[in-house]
């Protein structure tokens, strides 16, 4: 049965925040708070949090920076994700994937229709592998990246999760976590 197994140890993960946005500041900044606020409360360390606008090079410096960074273990980035003309995260981001992890689409989805209903539909929240950094891109609603941390990543990120996690595939935890 799939759960969290209370009798192995938990691996924290070092885990940076992205926020995409023309508009948003750090004191305007709800959906990169609520990520900041919900892996640091899982017990995974905060690696570093910016902000950048709607645009493929800020977007792709930025993650080049962390993916190069070995202390980064996870990025989380919020927004540009959408269909508006200016939402071109997918854009700026797949580019730089190795590997696209195609199901967690399919699970952020599925979480989403049972909260937004069918306007899950206009989100192309990804994940993919970068070098040996895991990239996930979530929308820039605050509901969205709590629907994606609480229903999917949270459990995800644990490695005590069975019967595996992502932490077993980062590069410093292989062999420690299934």
């Amino acid at each position: 049965m799939p759960g969290i197994d209370e009798r192995l140890t938990f691996h924290p993960l070092n885990i940076a925040v992205l926020t995409v946005s023309d508009t948003r500041n750090p004191d305007t900044d709800t959906s990169g708070a609520l990520l900041a606020e919900r892996l640091t409360a899982a017990g995974h360390l905060l690696a570093a949090r910016a902000i950048v606008t709607d645009d493929v090079e800020p977007i792709r410096t930025q993650m080049r920076a962390w993916i190069a960074d070995p202390s980064v273990d996870i990025i989380l980035s919020t927004g540009g994700t959408g269909f508006t003309p200016r939402d071109v995260t997918p854009e700026a981001v797949i580019p730089l994937l190795r590997r696209m992890m195609d199901g967690f689409s399919v699970v952020f989805h599925q979480a989403s229709m049972g909260t937004i209903g069918i306007s899950t539909l206009q989100s192309r929240a990804f994940a993919g592998q970068a070098e040996d950094t895991f990239v996930f891109c979530l929308p820039g609603s605050t509901g969205a990246c709590r629907d994606a941390w609480d229903l999917v990543l949270g459990l995800e990120f644990d490695s005590r999760y069975r019967p595996c996690s992502i932490a077993g595939q980062v590069p410093r935890l292989r062999g420690l976590c299934a």
